[in-house]
């Protein structure tokens, strides 16, 4: 009963053949499912049409007979008919058939990930170890050609290590280091890679991605990581809503986003209106790949001196007599600068600032 909307689940589902199974499983083994909004079912049966009797499936996807549903309080339910799967090329999409849980454990990336457990209560099916793997803090494919058959397993794999701490066992290291990503869409890498990115580890991940030999990083670009994901804890940074692509950016580099921090970081404002100068306009990435390379000034930025806004506007100086022009748009830069250096406030005194520069 640890899962958040297991009981209503239980209840809607009563009498099909329901499994908890992934990581819904692992994660209730390690403690960890108190906190999840994300449930894993396996059913013997159509899962797409008891989505639809669930609540309105906001995610079909018939190719691989799964579907997903929204609970109330937001519990996300993931349902998959039990299939088997196989690969007509390495890389490739998987052709999937219904089959019986079993096969469908069998078909799954690692041990640990490979357990279900009944949803109507019972005991747990561990048919490849996976439990004793997770007491041990190991990874472990199920078969040797599963990081041909796909090779972004290679990519979760440096995720679930991060996340977890656990250590690929030999053979599955032997396997990784041998994985090959070129088999498969750059689209596919990437949707793993911004996975790993949103991860609290991300950067141990990506040494491990390095370590491996799966993926050529940039020389310091764990390091990069870290000092990105130190600014997003700063206060102000977590408003910034690109965490993975300036994480992917540290990791991997990205020449001309680079080049832009890079002078970014090396500038030195003196004043609070030349930082906003500076940095207003640039795009999140830009400013937390700055921030990684030391621009400290860039805090005050991002917290406070970016929601700097006047009182006034335009129409405030047409109706005192600025003609249309640029005298308009000079006199607000000035009452902005004013505002950001030496504190002005109130409309009036906006305005008064405005007009000396307009008007001169």
């Amino acid at each position: 009963e640890q899962l958040p909307g297991i009981a209503a689940l239980r209840e809607l589902l009563a009498g099909e053949p329901a499994w908890l199974v992934g990581g819904s499983v692992r994660d209730l083994l390690l403690g960890r499912g108190e906190h999840t909004l994300d449930l894993d079912v396996a059913v013997e049966g159509d899962a797409i049409a008891l989505a639809h009797r669930l609540g309105t499936p906001v995610a079909v996807h018939e190719r691989f007979l799964t579907a997903s549903v929204v609970l109330k309080g937001g519990v996300r339910v993931d349902l998959a008919r039990t299939r088997s799967e196989s690969y007509p090329r390495p890389g490739a999409l998987p052709e999937v058939r219904p089959a019986r849980l079993r096969d469908d454990l069998s078909r799954r990336d690692f041990t640990i990930n490979a357990m279900a457990y009944p949803l109507a209560g019972g005991e747990l099916l561990d048919p490849h170890g996976g439990l004793d793997d997770l007491r041990s803090g190991r990874l472990r494919v199920l078969h040797d050609a599963s990081f041909r058959d796909d090779p972004t397993r290679a990519l979760r794999a440096a995720r679930y290590a991060a996340r977890l701490g656990f250590e690929p066992e030999p053979r599955t290291l032997e396997l990784l280091r041998a994985a090959d990503l070129g088999t498969v869409s750059a689209d596919r890498s990437e949707a793993e890679l911004r996975l790993l990115a949103a991860e609290e580890r991300a950067a141990e991940g990506f040494e491990l991605i390095a370590g491996w030999g799966i993926l050529r990083l940039r020389p310091d670009g764990p390091e990069r990581v870290r000092r990105v994901l130190a600014a997003l804890a700063r206060p102000g940074w977590g408003d910034l809503d690109h965490r993975a692509d300036a994480v992917l950016a540290a990791a991997l580099g990205e020449h001309e986003r680079e080049e832009r921090a890079e002078r970014l970081a090396a500038a030195r404002p003196q004043r609070p209106s030349q930082a906003v100068a500076l940095a207003r306009g640039r795009d999140a990435v830009e400013l937390l790949l700055a921030r990684a390379l030391g621009a400290e000034w860039l805090d005050d930025y991002v917290r406070e001196w970016r929601h700097v806004r006047l009182e006034i506007s335009g129409r405030d100086l047409l109706a005192a007599g600025v003609p249309q022009g640029p005298a308009i748009g000079a006199g607000l830069a000035a009452a902005l600068e004013a505002k950001l250096d030496r504190g002005v406030r109130g409309r009036e005194r906006e305005l008064a600032e405005a007009l000396a520069v307009a008007a001169s």
